[in-house]
């Protein structure tokens, strides 16, 4: 879907911001770039709809030199999402998401129509629609710049640096919402992003850049993380590359134990008196919500007094989320959660460990 051959950008007398690079990147898939500050992938992705004009070289976007469209017209053809949402503070969130439709000559009430319904596809009430930029948290404005990019309905969508200012609750909650939105639509993405974590979560393909705008590594993010080709990827990608890449390991082996459950509106709970371990309290729904220890049953009074219980585990997930759980545990005990978030058993980190270890001697023996 896009090709870039021999693609050098220089600016005046300096070294090149992108230098030579030659890629490819598959219709229909999330193609992240990442790496340090100065390395190119930002001016790589904005070559792609002529934000910038490469020195030399040729990019094509479905077969077709894109040089040889004209920037405004190419730039209609492809959703752009940026790191600030750039929405128009002075129009409402309809009218901003309607913006390229109104542009491409699409009528106001059918572009505001399809308006209304991205903010459902991204995930935003509709009664948000009337609102303007500045009443919308943060997230919601990433929202809003997701659902614009898509209003034109196009078959490439630019991401430079989307999620990088927004909290880390935000940022994960949004990384899913766009895996989401990718299994629906299936566009051909590119995303920048400096953040290794968030590559590996949502590339198919990720292409390292090095400083210099040298291209060091294009591969799938699981064997940039097993096997970097050289010591400035393996610098990037950290020490820790090999808890990374259990993200990539199947966690189903993951064997479930029950644990004690105490619901929110019994607390405290006469009943639970086994010896030792500890209880988890859930909600009516059966989402948990913390740890009762067993030393402290009868202090416990109320869900303000529960001990915060780490991360959870969606069960069946990678590796990396079981022992993740498990570590994070004040208990030792890692949460598993079914489909609907219900608590459905608890981990333990020595059987995750176990299975990490096989995985890597059948690894070393093949």
């Amino acid at each position: 879907m896009v090709r870039f051959r021999s693609v050098t950008k220089t600016y005046g007398d300096a070294a090149p911001a992108v230098r030579d690079l030659n890629l490819d990147i598959g219709a229909g898939s999330i193609t992240v770039f990442v790496g340090p500050s100065g390395c190119g992938k930002t001016t790589s992705l904005r070559m792609i709809n002529r934000m910038v004009e490469p020195t030399s070289g040729t990019i094509e976007v479905d077969g077709r030199d894109i040089s040889t469209v004209k920037a405004a017209q190419l730039r209609r053809s492809m959703g752009y999402v940026m790191q600030s949402s750039g929405l128009l503070p002075h129009r409402t969130v309809l009218d901003n998401v309607a913006t390229v439709p109104r542009l491409n000559g699409t009528p106001r009430r059918e572009a505001r129509r399809r308006a209304a319904e991205l903010l459902d596809v991204v995930g935003l009430a509709s009664a948000l629609g009337e609102r303007y930029p500045a009443q919308l948290s943060g997230g919601q404005q990433q929202r809003v710049g997701v659902a614009r990019a898509l209003a034109a309905d196009p078959p490439v969508l630019l991401m430079d640096e989307p999620f990088s200012a927004v909290d880390p609750v935000v940022r994960a909650e949004l990384q899913e919402e766009l895996l989401r939105l990718q299994k629906e639509l299936a566009k051909t993405i590119v995303f920048v992003t400096h953040d290794i974590d968030e590559a590996t979560i949502l590339g198919d393909k990720v292409a390292v850049f090095a400083t210099g705008g040298r291209l060091a590594q294009y591969a799938a993010p699981e064997e940039i993380l097993r096997a970097p080709v050289d010591e400035f990827v393996a610098g990037f990608v950290g020490r820790d590359r090999g808890f990374r890449h259990l993200s990539f390991q199947d966690g189903t082996a993951v064997p479930l134990h029950p644990v004690q459950l105490i619901a929110a509106d019994r607390l405290p709970d006469p009943a639970a008196t086994v010896d030792g371990g500890w209880a988890l309290c859930v909600d009516s729904d059966g989402a948990p919500l913390g740890w009762v220890p067993a030393d402290r049953r009868a202090e416990i009074t109320g869900t303000a007094d529960l001990v915060p219980g780490g991360s959870l585990y969606p069960q069946g997930t990678s590796l990396r989320r079981a022992l993740d759980a498990a570590l994070s545990s004040p208990a030792g005990l890692g949460v598993a959660v079914d489909a609907d978030g219900r608590a459905a058993g608890v981990v333990k980190a020595g059987e995750i460990l176990a299975l990490i270890e096989a995985a890597r001697l059948q690894r070393a023996g093949s």
